[in-house]
């Protein structure tokens, strides 16, 4: 094991030097020999958290650990280009979850390209480039005709049609991504583009297309985070629902009226601010959220049910790590944590003008 860069990793009343590499050690502790990265051993990996404590383990420069988990995707995908929705305790061969979720499966892209701006690694990026293809082919055959992405395939193969806004905005990241290793490669993929544009659209335009999700805090920060919002939209939607999501002092709502704050969702919520350019605010969330770290481990409880005063539920995860340590990356400066996130630099698509007119 390497010795974790944490320069960028230290954030005054959030992590210092030492306990950023505490939660990188705790990361790797969960990880299994063969990559795999579940929500904490004995319980489930999902695709998506997997390739999230993946991106965590590369910006605090464990890159060989960060390899070998996007090797076991490839090494196990579905030869229709998806992932299974859970493995019991990342075991490859024992599926607890046999759906194949659409922002599950496109998340390889942004997990790869994150990686390979952190490390300039061509051979890994060859290597996981058939990986990368066969899931947004996947992703896409289930893209609606108003741009939307139906969110899940059962085992017996019956797609869902109904698009869920935070899984489209999740992939709406993710296709860009894809496009930016495709044009790496130079092998432009011009119906990527298409799709990312009238996605785009989508979710900036049409909010009857997704189902009403609105109490989750999610839908009400992953367009931003994802991409699709950005500038006065971007600031206009997150000051709208501020006070219905942020509990002062202590984090983010994960639905409401809930009086349930959570990590991950706190942890992306300052992510979206710092992409806005709000980084004040993205600290003081981040600060909000130590209450949920448990000194031994480094890693962070998954939430706080503040009216009891009572840890919920008594787990100690990956992800929630991952997503507290992607964000101190961001405001600590990552250079790929950054480019991914901050998304300045990430293939479009369609522009806004000729995706609005697209519907």
């Amino acid at each position: 094991m390497t010795t974790p860069r944490t320069e960028h990793l230290v954030l005054p009343g959030v992590l210092t030097a030492e306990q950023a590499a505490v939660t990188v050690a705790g990361i790797l502790a969960a990880q299994r020999e063969d990559g795999a990265i579940p929500w904490f051993r004995g319980h489930h990996l999902d695709p998506w958290d997997h390739t999230e404590a993946a991106m965590a383990l590369d910006a605090a420069g464990e890159h060989e650990a960060a390899e070998r988990a996007y090797i076991w995707l490839a090494r196990h995908q579905n030869e229709d280009g998806s992932w299974f929705a859970a493995y019991a305790d990342g075991a490859f061969d024992d599926v607890t979850d046999r759906g194949r979720e659409t922002n599950f499966v496109a998340y390889i892209a942004v997990g790869v390209w994150h990686h390979y701006l952190s490390t300039g690694d061509d051979t890994f990026l060859d290597r996981m480039w058939p990986a990368v293809y066969a899931a947004v082919e996947y992703v896409l055959r289930l893209q609606q005709p108003g741009g939307q992405i139906g969110w899940r395939r059962d085992d017996d193969g019956t797609p869902t049609a109904d698009a869920l806004l935070t899984g489209s905005s999740s992939i709406h990241q993710a296709l860009r991504c894809a496009l930016a290793i495709a044009e790496q490669r130079e092998e432009p993929q011009p119906d990527w583009e298409l799709a990312v544009g009238a996605l785009r659209h989508a979710i900036r335009r049409h909010p009857e297309r997704f189902l009403d999700k609105d109490r989750y805090s999610m839908d009400w920060y992953y367009p931003v985070l994802g991409g699709a919002l950005t500038g006065a939209e971007a600031k206009s939607r997150i000051e709208a629902e501020w006070d219905r999501f942020v509990v002062p002092g202590l984090g983010v709502r994960c639905v409401v009226p809930n009086p349930w704050v959570t990590g991950g969702e706190s942890a992306e919520l300052a992510l979206a601010l710092w992409a806005m350019g709000e980084s004040d605010r993205a600290l003081e969330i981040l600060q909000a959220i130590q209450h949920l770290r448990d000194e031994e481990s480094g890693l962070y409880w998954t939430g706080f049910v503040f009216e009891d005063e009572a840890i919920w539920p008594r787990e100690l995860t990956t992800w929630t790590a991952g997503s507290l340590l992607l964000a101190v990356a961001a405001l600590g400066g990552h250079e790929a944590t950054c480019a991914v996130f901050g998304g300045e630099q990430l293939p479009y698509g369609l522009t806004g003008l000729e995706a609005d007119c697209c519907a």
